[in-house]
């Protein structure tokens, strides 16, 4: 049947990786001859689908508000039918039907096919890996496996994702041509934990084997590495990320805490001195990287020593993008049997302290850029200036760079000169 007349708009919730998903349902749902946008404030679509993110309690709490916005509009006449899938639909399907019952169907994670046909459409297997992107044209994120294995006291994920799956080799480089020929010049590599690749199917982690790969694929310039778990962290990564040109010099790797009693509680598999001697052998071998990083504030039993220790090491490091959570106490993790006993207030006030040191320290590297000449991608056009990002940037979370000149091309890389900072951003000009 055909469903040409029929317009979709997708409401995407929570990371990067939910993206991903969006996309390639909006793949399957094109495929079937509907018309689907993005989070597209002016359509007129009668059918809502919200991709909704379960990881912690504000995560949620933004989920169920965008729930109720939707059932709230489907009473009002404003559109027809509202489904939810995604995480929290998941991990809470029961409890959310009981509760906000004006949903047309719920859904999970892994019920993609049954969504389809709700909507009266087809899975069409042969459309595997093929997605519609969300993002700019000239970037993706590009999923590397599903779920994870690790035993992280705090997280919930392996509840709502499942066991580590790594996506076969020879489906990522079709994927990466795919990508490629349709102008993507930058690969975002995503993944519970991205270390872990390949060793489900192979047998041993091939993470560095497929990055070289993906290096030949014509048409990619940048590929950057997220997400990767600092416990047991392969080494041969470093001396690939020193010698190829196209892997940025960028690393995501979290590390939740750095008190060893803390990191101990939290099951990490890690501590401090290790942590230390991993980032020195990275940063000996690729003196220029940047590095993010997140941590969580308030977990159950973190003392005032605790969180100074954590401060003081921060300060030392000095990362050169960081990120904090509050912790959120998750039922049916292991850490849920710990009592919260940090208030939330306690909780706030630390996370506050962290972000505004690094403040200061990304303020004060981002100086040392000025006069420097530096490659850009250009994201978009915003007012009178350009908007791109080093290849020490990832977009949405880090440092933008706003650019001067008379007519870039967005998606192309620029040759810019540095010629003032802030905090967390570089003005440049074009050359």
């Amino acid at each position: 049947m055909k469903t040409k007349n029929k317009k979709l708009n997708i409401i995407t919730l929570g990371c990067s990786k939910n993206i991903y998903d969006s996309e390639l349902l909006m793949a399957q749902l094109k495929a079937n001859d509907f018309d689907v946008s993005h989070e597209d404030d002016y359509s007129d679509a009668k059918t809502v689908i919200i991709n909704t993110c379960g990881f912690i309690e504000k995560a949620k709490q933004e989920s169920i508000n965008t729930i109720l916005f939707w059932a709230d509009a489907k009473k009002k006449g404003k559109v027809e039918k509202v489904y939810v899938t995604g995480c929290l639909s998941e991990r809470y399907k029961p409890e959310l039907r009981k509760e906000i019952p004006d949903i047309d169907e719920y859904f999970g994670n892994r019920e993609l096919p049954r969504l389809l046909r709700t909507l009266g459409a087809d899975y069409k297997k042969e459309l595997i890996g093929e997605r519609l992107l969300a993002t700019p044209s000239h970037y993706a994120y590009f999923k590397i496996s599903e779920g994870c294995d690790r035993k992280c006291s705090f997280c919930a994920i392996p509840l709502i994702r499942g066991k580590h799956i790594s996506i076969p080799e020879k489906e990522l480089l079709r994927q990466a041509e795919s990508l490629a020929a349709k102008g993507v010049k930058e690969l975002i590599i995503i993944a519970q934990d991205i270390t872990l690749y390949g060793l489900d199917i192979y047998g041993k982690r091939t993470l560095p084997g497929l990055l070289e790969k993906l290096c030949r694929t014509e048409g990619i310039e940048w590929i950057r590495l997220h997400y990767a778990y600092p416990q047991g962290f392969p080494e041969e990564l470093i001396a690939l990320m020193a010698s190829e040109q196209k892997i940025c010099r960028y690393l995501d790797i979290p590390l939740q805490h750095i008190s060893n009693k803390i990191l101990k509680s939290m099951r990490r598999g890690t501590t401090r001195e290790r942590t230390n001697e991993l980032i020195s052998k990275i940063r000996n071998k690729i003196p220029d990287i940047a590095l993010r990083t997140t941590f969580i504030l308030g977990y159950p039993g973190e003392t005032e020593e605790d969180f100074e220790e954590l401060k003081e090491w921060i300060s030392e490091i000095r990362f050169d993008r960081l990120g904090v959570f509050t912790y959120s106490h998750e039922e049916n993790t292991h850490a849920y049997q710990l009592k919260d006993n940090v208030p939330e207030r306690i909780k706030k006030k630390r996370a506050g302290e962290i972000m505004k040191l690094q403040k200061k320290i990304s303020f004060q590297k981002n100086k040392k850029y000025i006069g420097r000449n530096m490659k850009a991608i250009v994201d978009r056009k915003d007012g009178e200036y350009y908007i791109g990002r080093t290849e020490f940037d990832s977009p949405e979370v880090d440092n933008e760079v706003l650019i001067k000149a008379d007519y870039l091309r967005i998606g192309d890389f620029a040759e810019v000169k540095i010629t003032n900072a802030s905090e967390y951003d570089l003005i440049a000009e074009a050359l």
